[in-house]
Formats: C-alpha cells, sequence, structure tokens
C-alpha cells in the first residue's frame, strides 16, 4: 500500500472515531451515513492521487463529489434533471442550515431526528473529514488535524447537559494517533524523520522514540493547552458568528423573514421575536374584514416539536383541488370569494400563503398542493417571493347549530389524534375540569378551552421563549401562563386531542391592515398561529385561542348554539380579526405589551438610527479585519524595534543581523540561509549603492569576528550600520514589494514555519527528557552472553 493511501484510509478512520462524540447530540442514522459518504470522497481521493493528478486538483474534485453526494442524499427534489446542484439547492441547503441552528439553540439535547439536524451533521462531519484528509495527505501536516478532531470533541463538551463521558474521549485520541502513526511510517519510508537532541545521548542509552510513544505525549499536552482555552472561547462567540444566511431573520438586518419546510413553528416565532416587520405581500378580494392566511398545517405532535408529517404522494396543479377533507355538504352550493395576491421578496417561503378550504389557484408549474391540508407548496425547492397570482376559495361558514351536531366517529389520519404518552397529568386533568361543564359535546368543549385562553387569565408577550414542547406548553398552561401565538395554538390543539377531538396548527399570517380601494397589507409581525379542530362532515375549522391582546375577535361559528352555562364570554362579531381593530366584548383587554402591536394594527418597531440598525456591526467588522490584517506588520514593527534597541554585543549583533535577513526577505531578495557572513556580505553589496558598501563589510565582518575569532570586540555596536544598510535596501526596492513589505511580510510567515519546527523540536527534546528517566528509573537490564 502507497503511503498516500495509509494516511488516506487514517484520515477516514480518525474522522470516523471522532465523529463518534456527537452520538450524545444527534440521533438518528447520521454517523453511518457520514461514514460512507467520507469513506467515498477518500477513495476518490485515492484514486485521483494513484491516478498521478496534480495535488491542487484533487480536493477541488473531493469537494464537488462531496456536495453531489450531500444533495443526491438530502436536496434531491431541487437539483436540475435530477443530478446537478442548482441555485434551489443553495437556497434549500442555506434554510436546511439555519433551521438546524436554531433548533440547536432551542433545544437541549439529544436533538430529535429531523431530516435538517441529520443533514447539518453529516455535512459537519464530511467536510471535517475532507479538510483532514486535505491536511494529512496533501498538505502532509497530519499532527496539525487533531486540532479539527479536538474541535469536534469540545462543542459537545460545552454542549451537552452534564458533559460528555470521559471514555467518548477515547476514540477521537486512538483515530488521532493511528492517524500519526501512518503518517510516521511514511515519513520513515522516505528516510525518516529527525529527532532533536538525539546526538547529545549516548548511542547505547535505550530511546524510545517510536512513533505511537510520540503523539501520545504530543496528545497530551496538546489537550491540555487547547482545550483549555477553547470552552472559554466558544461561550463568547456572538450569534451572528453562524448568521442566518439567506434566511434572514435578524435585527435590523432588512433581509426580511422566510419559512422554511423544515420547521414553519420555529421560523414563525423567529420571525416574531427579531425579524423586520416588512411587508410580506399584499392583497384584493375576499371577505370584506379581511382574510386569514395559511402557509401550511402541523399535524405531528412527538411531545418536543409540532411538524408536518409524512405526506403522500402530492398533487399537481392542473386545474380545481380536491374538496375540502371532511366535508360532506354539497360543494356547488357553497360561495367562493376571488382574492389576487401579490408576494414581495421579503418573504421567502416555499409555502404560498393561501385562505383555506383553496378552490384554485393559477400557480401551476413547479407548485403542487396536499390533498389532506390543501396548502400550496413548490415542488423544486423555489420559493414564492415576487410571485403575483390569482386564486378562488369556499367560503364555507359552518354555523354553531352544525358544529354542535357534528359527532365525530374517526380520526381523519393517524396523525391529529394522537397524545404523546408522556403528557402530564396535570394537563389531562386541568382539560377535563375546563370542559366539563360541555359534558360530551365536543363543539361546546373546544369553546370553552378557547374562551378559557381567552379569559383574562392568560397574557400575551411574545419574550416566551420556552417554544411548544411538552414542558414548555405544561409551564404555559398551569403556571406562568404567559406566551404567543405559537403557546396559544399548541395548547389548544394539544387539550382538544385530549378530549378526542383531532387537531391540528395551522401557520400563516393575520388578515392584516385595510388600506385604499380594497388592499390589504400583511406585515412579517402580521404571521400566526392558530388552532384547527376537525368536526365530522364539516371539515377542519379554525378556532382562536389567542387573547384580545392580539386578535380582537373569535370566528362567528364559535358560539354555541345553547345559550346555557357553556356559552362563552365572548359574544357573536362580525369585526374584522385584524389584530387590535376593535375590542372583543365581555373581555377585559390586559395590559399592553411592548412588544404587541398598537391600536392601528401594525406592530411597534424601533426604527433606531443606522448605528443601531447595522451601522455599529459594520463598523466593529471594518475595524476587526483592519486589525487583524494589521497583525503581521505589527509583529515585524515590534520585532525590529528591540532588536534596535539592544545594547551592544554578541546578542545585539546577531539580531541585527537577523532584521537585515529579514528585511531582504520581506523585499523579496534571495537571502541564503547556508551561506557564510563574508558570503553574505558579499552578496549585499550587489544590492546597495556605493556609499553603503563600507557599513555592508563592517557588519558582515563584525558579525564573522564575533561568531569564529576569539579576540573580537564583545562591545562591539552595529546599530549605525545595520540602520543605513536596511534604509538602503528599502530605498532601492520597488515601490509594490515595499507595500506588500509593510502589510504582508514573507519574513513573518517564515517566523510562523520556524516556530511550528521549534515546537515539534520541544517536544521532541521532551520525548529525550521522558527517555532519559525511563532510563534511570528502569534500567534496562539485558541479559549476559557468553
Amino acid at each position: 500500500m502507497t503511503g498516500h493511501a495509509r494516511i488516506s484510509i487514517a484520515a477516514w478512520g480518525a474522522t470516523v472515531l471522532g465523529s463518534l462524540v456527537l452520538t450524545p447530540v444527534f440521533s438518528g442514522p447520521f454517523l453511518f451515513i457520514s461514514a460512507f459518504l467520507c469513506a467515498l470522497v477518500t477513495g476518490i481521493g485515492v484514486l485521483l492521487q494513484n491516478l498521478r493528478t496534480p495535488r491542487i486538483v484533487v480536493p477541488i474534485v473531493q469537494l464537488f463529489v462531496l456536495v453531489e453526494l450531500l444533495s443526491l442524499f438530502f436536496l434531491h427534489g431541487t437539483m436540475k434533471f435530477g443530478l446537478i446542484p442548482w441555485k434551489a439547492t443553495a437556497l434549500e441547503f442555506n434554510s436546511q442550515m439555519v433551521d438546524a441552528m436554531d433548533s440547536i439553540n432551542r433545544f437541549s439535547a439529544p436533538l430529535p431526528q429531523d431530516p435538517h439536524l441529520t443533514l447539518f451533521a453529516v455535512s459537519v462531519i464530511t467536510a471535517t473529514g475532507l479538510l483532514i484528509h486535505i491536511i494529512a495527505v496533501q498538505l502532509r501536516q497530519a499532527a496539525w488535524s487533531g486540532l479539527l478532531l479536538l474541535i469536534m470533541y469540545t462543542v459537545p463538551a460545552a454542549t451537552v447537559h452534564g458533559g460528555l463521558p470521559a471514555l467518548l474521549f477515547i476514540p477521537p485520541a486512538i483515530g488521532y494517533i493511528v492517524l500519526l502513526s501512518a503518517e510516521g511510517r511514511s515519513r520513515l519510508s522516505r528516510w525518516g524523520r529527525r529527532i532533536s537532541g538525539v546526538s547529545h545521548l549516548d548511542a547505547a542509552e535505550p530511546v524510545e522514540a517510536s512513533a505511537l510513544g510520540q503523539a501520545g505525549r504530543r496528545i497530551g499536552l496538546t489537550v491540555v493547552a487547547i482545550a483549555a482555552l477553547l470552552p472559554a472561547l466558544l461561550p463568547a462567540l456572538p450569534e451572528g458568528v453562524i448568521g442566518n444566511g439567506l434566511a434572514g431573520g435578524g435585527t435590523g438586518n432588512g433581509l426580511g423573514a422566510s419559512i422554511s419546510s423544515t420547521d414553519p413553528m420555529l421560523d414563525m416565532g423567529k420571525n416574531l421575536k427579531r425579524g423586520d416587520n416588512v411587508v410580506a405581500l399584499t392583497y384584493k378580494g375576499g371577505s370584506p374584514g379581511g382574510t386569514y392566511l395559511r402557509l401550511t398545517a402541523l399535524d405531528l405532535f412527538d411531545g418536543n416539536t409540532w411538524r408536518i408529517s409524512q405526506r403522500d404522494s402530492p398533487h399537481k396543479i392542473t386545474g380545481d383541488l380536491t374538496a375540502p377533507p371532511g366535508y360532506s355538504g354539497d360543494l356547488s352550493k357553497v360561495p367562493q370569494t376571488s382574492m389576487e395576491i401579490d408576494v414581495t421578496r421579503t418573504f421567502r417561503s416555499q409555502f404560498a400563503p393561501v385562505p383555506y378550504p383553496l378552490h384554485s389557484i393559477s400557480l401551476k408549474r413547479d407548485w403542487q398542493y396536499d390533498a389532506d391540508a390543501l396548502d400550496v407548496v413548490s415542488s423544486d425547492g423555489s420559493i414564492v417571493a415576487g410571485k403575483k397570482y390569482k386564486l378562488t376559495s369556499y367560503d364555507l361558514q359552518p354555523t354553531p347549530q352544525q358544529l354542535h351536531d357534528s359527532i365525530t366517529t374517526s380520526a381523519p389520519d393517524q396523525y391529529t389524534s394522537n397524545v404523546p404518552q408522556r403528557t402530564p397529568n396535570d394537563i389531562k386533568q386541568k382539560t377535563l375540569e375546563v370542559t366539563a361543564p360541555a359534558g360530551d359535546n365536543k363543539f361546546e368543549a373546544a369553546v370553552l378551552i378557547q374562551n378559557w385562553f381567552r379569559s383574562g387569565d392568560f397574557t400575551y408577550s411574545t419574550a416566551n421563549a420556552k417554544g411548544s414542547g411538552m414542558s414548555a406548553l405544561e409551564d404555559f398552561l398551569l403556571k406562568n401562563k404567559t406566551g404567543y401565538c405559537e403557546q396559544f395554538a399548541t395548547g389548544m390543539a394539544l387539550m382538544a386531542r385530549i378530549i378526542g377531538i383531532p387537531s391540528r396548527v395551522g401557520i400563516g399570517f393575520l388578515p392584516g391592515q385595510a388600506g385604499k380601494d380594497g388592499e390589504f397589507t400583511v406585515r412579517m409581525h402580521d404571521m400566526h398561529a392558530w388552532p384547527e379542530l376537525f368536526f365530522q362532515g364539516i371539515g377542519w375549522v379554525r378556532f382562536e385561542p389567542t387573547p384580545s391582546a392580539r386578535v380582537s375577535a373569535t370566528p362567528n361559528w364559535t358560539v354555541p348554539a345553547t345559550g346555557d352555562s357553556t356559552s362563552p364570554t365572548t359574544a357573536p362579531t362580525t369585526v374584522p380579526t385584524t389584530p387590535g381593530a376593535g375590542e372583543t366584548p365581555g373581555i377585559d383587554k390586559p395590559r399592553h405589551d411592548p412588544n404587541l402591536p398598537d391600536q392601528s394594527g401594525i406592530p411597534i418597531v424601533d426604527s433606531g438610527n443606522w448605528f443601531t440598525n447595522g451601522g455599529g456591526q459594520v463598523i466593529a467588522g471594518v475595524l476587526g479585519v483592519g486589525l487583524l490584517l494589521c497583525i503581521p506588520w505589527m509583529i515585524r514593527a515590534a520585532t525590529r524595534r528591540r532588536r534596535f534597541l539592544r545594547p551592544p554585543g554578541r546578542a545585539g549583533a546577531e539580531g541585527l543581523w537577523a532584521e537585515i535577513r529579514d528585511t531582504a526577505r520581506d523585499l523579496g531578495l534571495d537571502w541564503s540561509e547556508i551561506s557564510t557572513p563574508r558570503q553574505t556580505g558579499q552578496w549585499l553589496l550587489t544590492k546597495l549603492p556605493d556609499e553603503t558598501h563600507p557599513a555592508a563589510r563592517k557588519l558582515a565582518r563584525g558579525i564573522e569576528a564575533l561568531r569564529y575569532a576569539g579576540d573580537a570586540d564583545p562591545e562591539l555596536d552595529l546599530r549605525p550600520e545595520a540602520s543605513a544598510i536596511r534604509k538602503a535596501l528599502w530605498t532601492r526596492a520597488p515601490r509594490r514589494r515595499r507595500w506588500r513589505a509593510r502589510f504582508l511580510p514573507p519574513s513573518w510567515r517564515w517566523y510562523l514555519s520556524r516556530g511550528s519546527t521549534e515546537a515539534s523540536d520541544l517536544l521532541d527534546e521532551f520525548d529525550l527528557l521522558l527517555a532519559r528517566l525511563r532510563s534511570l528509573i528502569l534500567p534496562n537490564r539485558r541479559p549476559h552472553t557468553n
């Protein structure tokens, strides 16, 4: 087996072993998928190297192969012709990465087995594997790949509650040792490697210099040094380090917001809390008081998150959509309304905002719909931003009597009636307590739940950051009773399931603000969530548990047909459901929250100024980049100043000689490291003007005398000569070379290389010291032979 193939396989093994530390964080088959993809990428690299492909081409081809494999495995629906990653692929990949980062920030480990989290874990592991392969094989610096393995260990160690098991450190360490051993064997096959300091030892001493012994000690020292620093730095990283990418949503970025197909609820909360309140869309038509526009419905609740369940084959939009699920009446007698919707380019979503239930839509090509949810989604990963389309929808207005008489005989699907097994008994008891006056009537019970939320005991506030998992709902329903539409919608949906009503959560927009000529304007902060309950013969019916501080009125059909004590406190109303457009009779509006809309229906947004809306971040970024670029210059300037401040003597003279050497290298001159001072002085004469030749001769002869002559002047001061030579070299250099020498001096890079060599020499000295100690404590007793 060739050396590069051996190191490549070792790099793959180190990556797989190192990725084991992520098992407490992620769930699902991410590890097996990552190992398989890394094996394919590694095999491509070995094949190309056996074909003697140029070294720089190999990682480029491997990167293209990795992108293709990730796209085929996770983003196949967005690829052009099913094979070529395209713009839609990049957009969907970015969206899923943002969703994954938000989920990581929001949920505790272990994370749920979601597709976007699996893609995130596989992408991180495979990208790390590719970098390890490049560093170990292409750059032949296997020791530095240990930093990547250490980072992969440190991140979960700093984020998993209670820390990682100590035994999980062993697999990355073994992988690193195997990689270093493979590289050491390859080095020895090419005449071996130097061990600094071995000449100081007697050849008879039993010095341990094996690859495994050295690698083990290097791992210990490296981990102690870096692991002590990296975890301390990770919590200080700002949220913007990863960034929101194309998904936007950050405060003051002006990018608008997005709704992904993987976690719409998470995106809605992000847009309400941190997104800019820019216009999402405008529409004309629909109901006179405005229309709820729905994006999709979340029907699967596993106790942690509300998600879209696995759907059957979607339907292409070729004409009228299928009938609303669960409706058994004569649709030809149901009135229809027409709308024209214009979506702005700031709202990026694979779902098209439409009313429910939808009858027809002008979006045809690359768009499809689900027969159960009647939501419209792109088929190729494209987004609805900038689209303008027309539609018709059924104006279903069930009466309270119809809902009262409805009897649900069976669930419409396998998801919307499921109550997680770990639902706390306290929530079940509270649900039975709230719905007790309704008896066995499901509709009356649903109205009681809705009115319980709107009775004044609950407070609307977007400050609730706990989400809608089971523990968060328990805290919301039974303790603090403070939240926004996510908690109200999911709380009512769960309580409805507990009493046997199939339910799901709709995600979309409130009707928005009415304007001139019947046009409604919908902004990002009009995003909303509401529960949809299923009643046999009528289908899915929208309820509104969010308090009047956010939504002023409940749907007209949520008024019981009876006039007994089960009647809600909310009187029937035809008031438009625009936020803040009116007051709900009988309910005292809670104290105004600064995050809520004002009475005009438009949320209050502090526009700030240029500095607070991103200007300060831009200035800080520019200063940070400038400071980073100035680091080489500052190091060189400090080094030069220190050398010229040294007093006369041997050390001072050697420092001045090193300064002339570094100046020559910075200006692009070919300074020889193996030439004697006299030879270097002769070479300097060819680069200097005639008036500086005496200074060059004196400097070269002074260094020569200090190094080789026993009677040299120990107080020899060569600073004037060194200053004159440096000034002459600088003056005669081209302007372009001078500017490069200021901001990116090549000598600085040389010192970095030398520093790594000296660090390696120091570790070698440490190896030899341990060998000496071992020989003293445990002498090698060899058997005597005659």
